[in-house]
């Protein structure tokens, strides 16, 4: 009964640096389901494990050849990278988690107002309404970057990782759908 041989993990990560798509599928089939574990532990949502798990051979793909197996075991500098990329989503979902309950926290505040004024109310709820209207208005990857932006509260920088385009495509889309926002909102004034 023959088997194929198996290769240490030392010797996966030298074949990756050689750009070896084949030991870094190897790797991965070794350690991916644990990174989802660890990933799914800390962020509690399958999404954002898959994109940990994403993240972290990425990054392997790059940097393999920096690996010095005298510093630490392969399985060990795996999961500093994992954890890297886990804090790296937590701040990314608490910074999201922020604005969300600020604005929310805004909103309560507006609306449990003593002196509010109907007129102000009634004035807030109809700019609401057109700038909603307006962000139908504009094509579909210029209002995803806006509402990344403006919604989630990410960076360009932020939303050019999530989304996979280069920064200058993000500043290019958000600078074009704002300008159409714009031109939207002013024609209903």
């Amino acid at each position: 009964m023959a088997t194929q041989p198996s290769f240490d993990d030392v010797s996966l990560l030298a074949r990756i640096a050689q750009q070896d798509q084949a030991a870094l599928s190897a790797l991965y089939d070794r350690y991916a389901k644990i990174i989802y574990a660890v990933a799914f532990k800390s962020l509690a949502s399958v999404e954002e494990s898959e994109e940990v798990v994403l993240d972290v051979f990425s990054q392997v793909w790059r940097i393999s050849g920096h690996y010095d197996p005298a510093k630490a075991r392969v399985d060990t500098w795996l999961f500093m990278i994992a954890r890297s990329r886990i804090v790296d989503r937590l701040r990314r979902i608490q910074r999201a988690t922020k604005v969300t309950i600020s604005s929310e926290h805004i909103i309560d505040r507006q609306s449990g107002k003593s002196d509010s004024d109907p007129i102000e109310d009634v004035f807030i709820s109809e700019r609401r309404t057109q700038v909603l209207s307006a962000l139908k208005l504009i094509p579909d990857e210029q209002r995803q970057v806006i509402e990344l932006a403006y919604y989630k509260g990410f960076s360009q920088s932020e939303i050019a990782a999530q989304t996979g385009l280069s920064l200058g495509t993000v500043k290019t889309r958000i600078r074009l759908g704002l300008t159409k926002l714009r031109a939207a909102l002013d024609a209903w004034e």
